[in-house]
């Protein structure tokens, strides 16, 4: 069974097409989410909100599109509306490794790992000192490892938007990296 007949099923209300869509998009639309929000528990909240969406936004769908893209546009809108809705501020990011896909160093050298740990947290803290949008372009290209082009369709603007945007992101971030290893220094 292709994607458009798992559609056309769950629009036309068949037993397990709607089960068989979630099955298929949860793990994506989770890790988005999660990488977004920073903690299991909610992003495992926001991924049942964009899925309560989908369900209402289904039937606009464009048989045209590629429903993927668009699914993610939908994920994409949704988190930055949350965003925005509640000022979010994380300070508490207990795992940056499974955030930044970073294998730990293997090394028994403590101070290297705290070095490791010290940085990730820098960076995460960076991210969310940046513009939802500037922030959900670095997420998809640098974290999830999108080409731009793709990270263009999912958030629907010019592949030139999304690279300056993960251009002025990473100066952001280099500049907030280059401050706090002044401060190090200075102590």
């Amino acid at each position: 069974m292709n994607l458009d007949e798992i559609i056309r099923d769950s629009l036309d209300g068949k037993e397990g097409a709607w089960n068989m869509l979630v099955n298929l998009f949860s793990k994506r639309i989770f890790n988005l989410a999660y990488q977004f929000a920073g903690s299991y528990q909610e992003a495992e909240d926001l991924t049942q909100d964009v899925f309560v969406k989908l369900y209402g936004a289904l039937p606009k769908f464009d048989f045209g599109r590629n429903f993927s893209a668009w699914l993610l546009t939908l994920a994409k809108n949704h988190l930055i509306d949350e965003y925005r809705r509640t000022k979010w501020e994380k300070r508490n990011r207990d795992d940056f490794d499974d955030h930044l896909r970073i294998a730990p160093s293997g090394t028994d050298d403590p101070e290297a790992e705290l070095l490791a740990a010290e940085s990730r947290k820098i960076l995460w803290e960076g991210l969310n000192r940046l513009p939802a949008d500037i922030r959900m372009a670095v997420i998809l290209k640098e974290i999830q490892g999108k080409k731009y082009e793709d990270v263009a369709e999912i958030m629907d603007v010019p592949v030139g938007t999304v690279k300056s945007r993960i251009n002025r992101g990473r100066l952001q971030l280099a500049r907030l990296l280059k401050d706090a290893k002044e401060k190090s220094h200075d102590l």
